[in-house]
This record gives structure tokens, sequence and C-alpha cells, in this order.
């Protein structure tokens, strides 16, 4: 699976957004966020459809998919949650 090109991310701009506005989350490049000097999320693109790499526990990734308005409304809810603890 690749990682997001522009017309993926274009699709994901309203969570891209959002994602933005969030303390401790710096943008380094469009679509990739880290948080205290560390990467913390990115996004793929592939056949399946569309979906963010997250590290919320430890030092792996989890995937998560983010094709739909209510998936991408989880995982930022999911991003907000692990940034308030």
């Amino acid at each position: 699976m690749k990682h997001a090109g522009p017309a993926a991310l274009d699709r994901l701009e309203p969570l891209l957004a959002r994602l933005r506005g969030l303390p401790g989350l710096k943008e380094t490049s469009r679509g990739v966020f880290y948080r205290k000097g560390k990467a913390f999320l990115h996004f793929h693109e592939g056949l399946a459809g569309l979906f963010a790499d997250a590290r919320f526990e430890g030092a792996e990734f989890e995937r998560i998919r983010v094709e739909t308005e209510v998936e991408q409304a989880a995982i930022l809810a999911m991003v907000v949650t692990k940034i308030a603890l």
C-alpha cells in the first residue's frame, strides 16, 4: 500500500483541516503529523480505499480505514482522546 498522493489527500482535506487545528500535532508535510517529536499519523491509499497509520500505543502503527465520513470522524475522536491523555 502506497502513501497517499495529492488526489487522495484532497479527498481527506476536511479531516486534515481538523487535525491541523488540534494542539500538540505538527504537520511536517501534507498529511504527515508528528506528536512530541515522533511520527504519529500519516495516510495510505490502495485498492481497498484510504487508510491512516496512527501510533496510539507503543512503537507500532495501527492501520485504520478512513474511506467514509463516519470512519474519518472515528479516527478524529481517537486522536482527540490520545492527545487529551
